[in-house]
């Protein structure tokens, strides 16, 4: 594992590092391969302890010590959880990787994380069944923007196998089997019907998101061209006229990309307004509400995506 995580390039010698430690096998076994590429005195661990389990703090005890025997740093943060209804798994998801921002910063570093193959299938199918875009079918990045997923080409299998080689130590988290979560009912339930129809069900899924990704590069280039200043328009805009010229399909990928630099991440679903914003009127200044605190304006022509 350690030689194709060096060829893959993703961390490597000279490279600071926060590895986000949730204690599972497969955060461990990112944990140590990171202390071999770069060196323990250049990794940061990050420990969410949410508090949420009985075994919370028996897990932040067993990163304690792993950091300790593994010579690197760790960083333990005990977020609150807001009171009121609200998606637990996405308050989580937030926190941490807020606090891992935080301590990227300054020095830069890269934020890595264990997800494997495993989670990558796991959430295409949960991103196709809930989310009716493009994006889904991508799946996670290896690469996206200062966080890194150099684990994306190995299983849960292969990360286990490592640790037990390298006599590490992990905890499993039960309330990844339990069924309430959507998540686990695609582990437990989905993948396994998936495996009966066909026995590469799973390596098919990553075959498939791997040939998108690659197209998507395409889709891109072309987006780039229309929304990096095209026609005397300045960058990040598009003249209205040439975007009623565009086909719909171009459209909707140029009102996302405008949307998503406004707002500095994905705006789920603005691509469906692009119809809307090409009917607005060029003369004077028009706007049209995108979702997510994102609007689009069309001043003087020209169409841009700003923030409410």
């Amino acid at each position: 594992m350690l030689e194709r995580v060096l060829a893959e390039g993703l961390i490597g010698p000279g490279t600071r590092v926060v590895v986000m430690l949730s204690g599972g096998r497969d955060s461990v076994c990112m944990l140590d391969l990171a202390a071999r590429v770069v060196g323990s005195e250049e990794v940061t661990a990050l420990h969410v302890n949410y508090g949420l389990r009985d075994d919370s703090d028996a897990d932040e005890r067993h990163c304690r010590a792993l950091c300790e025997s593994l010579g690197v740093a760790l960083v333990v943060e005990r977020p609150r959880r807001p009171e009121g209804p609200g998606n637990l798994q996405a308050w989580a998801r937030d926190s941490r990787y807020a606090v891992a921002a935080g301590l990227a910063e300054s020095p830069p570093a890269t934020i890595v994380t264990g997800h494997t193959a495993d989670d990558q299938v796991e959430t295409i199918l949960y991103r196709l069944a809930s989310s009716p875009s493009r994006r889904a079918l991508l799946g996670m990045r290896p690469h996206d923007g200062r966080l890194a997923r150099p684990l994306l080409g190995f299983t849960r299998e292969e990360t286990t196998a490592y640790c037990e080689q390298r006599g590490l130590a992990w905890r499993d988290d039960a309330s990844n089997a339990e069924l309430t979560y959507a998540r686990n009912r695609v582990r437990h339930g989905l993948l396994p019907e998936l495996a009966k129809i066909h026995p590469a069900a799973a390596a098919n899924v990553l075959r498939t998101a791997a040939l998108l990704r690659d197209e998507a590069e395409v889709l891109d280039a072309l987006v780039d061209a229309e929304v990096n200043g095209s026609e005397g328009s300045p960058r990040g805009t598009i003249a209205l006229q040439r975007m009623q010229e565009l086909s719909p399909a171009l459209r909707r990928l140029v009102l996302q990309r405008l949307a998503d630099r406004a707002a500095g991440r994905p705006v789920a679903g603005a691509a469906r307004f692009a119809e809307q914003v090409t009917g607005l009127r060029r003369t004077g200044t028009a706007m049209l509400d995108l979702g997510a605190g994102v609007r689009a304006v069309v001043e003087g022509g020209v169409l841009r995506a700003e923030l409410d």
